[in-house]
């Protein structure tokens, strides 16, 4: 039997203040995530970050919270099933959260019963970082330390070249250019602060933070910043967008240090100084809406740009749990 594990970040058990405190430091303790010693991190999560940025959290995921809770879990859910019908009874697909629940080691303990002959996993995420990724690796691995018995292992590190990806993308697009004629398209990608990057740059002088994603090459190909920008050249290619009508950018930086440039909130008040008036906003990192799709740029960008003197801001909706996205997640199995 082969076994299938899907991946994503994380949510809150609930949108409330202890819920989303459990989360972020559990999320934020992470070395991958924040990558600075362990008793410097200890005192910053739990002393600063958490108990001050709990309350406020739990506000905003309280306008995300739908009756059957949180959009990126139960669409989650809602995949697996989706997948498990799709591929058949060869396969066991389960579903697993880096952070909370279904946490890694309850799912993994159900996996290892199974005694399977092969396990793919699949990390929720379309572009390769070490803070996502990368950390879901190493806690598969050091889960999995203990198996007496090892099954074949496939781990899939990035889907956002697939064809589908990228036609998904535009084909929603079509039903808002249908009602809008939109003078730019937006590409929004999570940030990571540049250290990051340089740490994966084995080559120590091939990150620029400039024309060095202009492609996807050797050297730079598991980049985390040059994977953004050719998800965002792909969807371009395939919406039939000219050059100088599309940006990519990066959104959610936090704390001092530099982040992936340019920030999609100074990307959005200069777009709209030169004219901008009509933005179809994309989230390509997310493969379902969140708190980072629904509430920052669907509606804290949306404000932004509003009040800069933009007139129409529309976010196209993520993957959730679409027949296309099931279809790819078949693919990357028969693949791997």
């Amino acid at each position: 039997m082969v076994g299938v594990l899907l991946v994503n970040l994380g949510t809150p058990d609930a949108p409330d203040t202890a819920s989303v405190r459990r989360y972020l430091r559990e999320f934020l303790m992470d070395g991958r995530v924040i990558d600075i010693p362990y008793p410097f991190r200890f005192l910053l999560v739990n002393g600063i970050i958490a108990p001050f940025r709990a309350p406020k959290s739990a506000k905003i995921y309280q306008q995300l919270w739908e009756e059957r809770g949180s959009p990126l879990k139960f669409y989650g859910e809602d995949v697996c099933a989706g997948l498990q019908e799709a591929l058949g009874s060869e396969y066991v697909v389960k579903l697993a959260m880096r952070y909370q629940n279904p946490d890694l080691s309850s799912v993994l303990a159900e996996m290892e019963k199974l005694q399977l002959d092969k396990l793919i996993i699949i990390p929720l995420f379309p572009q390769y970082a070490s803070a996502t990724t990368g950390s879901v690796y190493e806690r598969v691995m050091e889960l999995m330390s203990s198996w007496q018995v090892m099954p074949t292992i496939s781990l899939v590190s990035y889907f956002y070249q697939h064809p589908r990806f990228a036609a998904y993308f535009a084909d929603r697009a079509k039903k808002y250019q249908a009602e809008h004629d939109f003078d730019y398209y937006l590409f929004s990608y999570h940030g990571v602060p540049e250290r990051h990057i340089k740490n994966g740059d084995i080559t120590k002088n091939t990150c620029v933070f400039g024309s060095c994603c202009e492609q996807i090459g050797p050297k730079n190909h598991g980049c985390y910043r040059a994977q953004c920008f050719e998800t965002t050249r792909l969807i371009a290619k395939q919406m039939g967008l000219k050059e100088g009508t599309y940006a990519t950018a990066f959104q959610s930086r936090l704390g001092r240090d530099p982040w992936l440039q340019p920030y999609t909130d100074d990307t959005i008040k200069r777009l709209v100084k030169e004219g901008k008036k009509k933005i179809l906003a994309f989230s390509p990192a997310f493969v379902a809406d969140c708190l980072e799709t629904t509430i920052e740029v669907g509606e804290e960008y949306k404000e932004l740009f509003e009040e800069a003197g933009g007139e129409h801001w529309q976010l196209v909706e993520s993957l959730n749990n679409s027949p296309e996205w099931i279809h790819l997640l078949k693919d990357l199995v028969h693949q791997n």
